[in-house]
């Protein structure tokens, strides 16, 4: 005879201990028993008989049924336990099959590895989180360099295929700025001084002359120059800035000059002459999705009528073959349409990137520094300050100025200076091409470059140079320049930053 199943010979015991009859039926199975429920294909088969017993017997096997219980608990005790070589699987079965401590970190930062250029084409790597901004990356080349933090180094990026560059704004976020560049492509990052970043919150009326100016009917009375620059910030208002144009007609080598308006939500063109009607106004760029960018190729590469380019690209990867260009009739016109693009597209923002670096900082920020005593500080090779009276009496020191560049153009002296910026008092001390004997002082006044020759004279078997025909005199170029950062004379403005 064919054993009892497990759950029949349990039912039949219950009933024999209750009653002392035998079970008919098998026991239905209790939803949450550790029992499995029955096959399907044992329901439609008829259950077997228990064997009938006596209650004799059913006493028996019901006194012995504990001491059973409890020799097969004690055995399973005495069995030691077996470490699993693979704990990471043994999981629940409604949980996923890997474990959490193998699943990626939420809040891990993915690093990567980005080059920066010097102006002198030197590199260096460096291992950035995705977070980083650009203010971030300067800080870091500030402090390992050990230069002075006067809060006008910048980080640039520079295309040099289209001879294009833009500053990086210090709130960007490094990783993103590349993650737009093409695998074809070699750009770059450079990592320079930029004076007039923040320039136009110090003086704006150099930024915005009246004729590029104009502002809506609601506004009444006279518009200071203070008041232009909230109009930027404020989203309700906005100053209006119109003036021509040369623009690249699409598809063709061409240049046509428009009359174009800049307005909250976009730049635009008319058709018919200076009209600002909305029949007449034809849309042109948006800069919300585009950067704005300089063009330092000039007339060769890019084919503008004039040096001062500017153009609009896409953030996004392959850009470059949307570039939309256009071309000022002088650098104080370009530098107004550039400035006012970056104040509405960053806003606030850009004022709050002006703002920061003075705060939250003890004895490091650049007003308790006396514009006379960082005049006269320079820095070696090493990013160290020294001060003249280290040098030694030689006719030459002054090559050994970080102010002064041998044997440049006129041309690359006015590139040097346009790269950190058309701020009053950035200069540079070259040789002369005419008059090899002379020196020419080359500054920035007004968003205009201007050249001054310093002339040798001597007296009484001594040399000395001069700018004003004799009235001031100095033994070396490193006491005329000392001189010109503490005294205007016969200059527009004081000798500020050298480059």
């Amino acid at each position: 005879m064919a054993a009892p199943l497990p759950h029949l010979q349990k039912s039949a015991g219950r009933a024999a201990a209750a009653a002392g009859a035998a079970a008919e039926t098998p026991a239905p199975c209790q939803e949450g028993s550790d029992d499995l429920a029955p096959s399907p294909w044992l329901a439609q088969r008829t259950p077997l008989a228990p064997p009938a017993v006596s209650q004799s017997q059913a006493g028996t096997r019901l006194s012995l049924r504990p001491d059973r219980r409890k020799k097969k608990e004690i055995g399973v005790l005495e069995i030691s336990s077996i470490p699993n070589p693979f704990p990471e699987l043994c999981c629940s079965p409604l949980s996923s099959v890997l474990s959490a401590s193998l699943l990626p970190k939420a809040t891990s930062r993915k690093k990567q590895v980005i080059k920066v250029y010097s102006e002198d084409d030197t590199s260096r790597a460096l291992e950035v989180a995705s977070d980083i901004t650009a203010r971030d990356v300067c800080q870091l080349l500030i402090l390992k360099n050990h230069y002075i933090d006067d809060h006008s180094w910048t980080l640039f990026e520079y295309l040099p295929r289209t001879g294009l560059e833009r500053i990086i704004e210090d709130h960007e976020l490094v990783i993103e700025v590349q993650s737009n560049w093409g695998m074809e492509e070699e750009n770059r990052l450079y990592f320079r001084k930029k004076y007039a970043k923040y320039e136009f919150f110090k003086h704006p009326m150099n930024f915005f002359p009246e004729h590029m100016v104009s502002f809506s009917s609601e506004t009444s009375g006279v518009i200071g120059h203070t008041q232009i620059l909230q109009m930027f910030l404020s989203s309700s208002t906005y100053p209006e800035i119109h003036g021509y144009l040369y623009a690249k007609e699409h598809g063709k080598k061409s240049w046509k000059k428009w009359y174009f308006l800049l307005r909250r939500s976009g730049l635009y063109f008319s058709t018919k002459g200076t009209s600002k009607e909305p029949r007449h106004l034809q849309f042109f760029s948006e800069f919300s999705s585009s950067d704005i960018y300089m063009s330092l190729a000039g007339k060769k590469m890019s084919g503008t009528p004039a040096n001062y380019g500017f153009c609009f690209k896409p953030n996004k990867a392959g850009g470059t073959r949307d570039l939309k260009h256009l071309c000022a009739d002088d650098e104080q016109s370009r530098t107004c349409w550039m400035t006012a693009i970056r104040l509405l597209k960053y806003g606030m923002q850009l004022y709050q990137n002006y703002m920061q670096p003075y705060q939250g900082r003890s004895g490091c920020s650049s007003l308790t520094i006396s514009p006379m005593k960082k005049g006269c500080l320079r820095l070696n090779t090493h990013g160290s300050p020294t001060t003249s009276q280290s040098a030694t009496s030689s006719v030459a020191i002054h090559r050994t100025q970080l102010w002064f560049h041998h044997k440049i153009s006129r041309d690359e002296a006015q590139r040097l200076i346009l790269q950190q910026g058309l701020v009053d008092g950035v200069f540079l001390v070259r040789d002369s091409q005419s008059n090899p004997k002379t020196f020419v002082l080359s500054m920035s006044h007004g968003l205009k470059i201007k050249h001054f020759q310093i002339v040798p004279l001597e007296d009484d078997g001594k040399l000395f140079y001069t700018l004003d025909d004799g009235h001031t005199r100095f033994t070396d170029l490193i006491q005329l320049v000392e001189f010109y950062q503490l005294n205007k004379g016969v200059l527009p403005c004081k000798l500020k930053h050298y480059c």
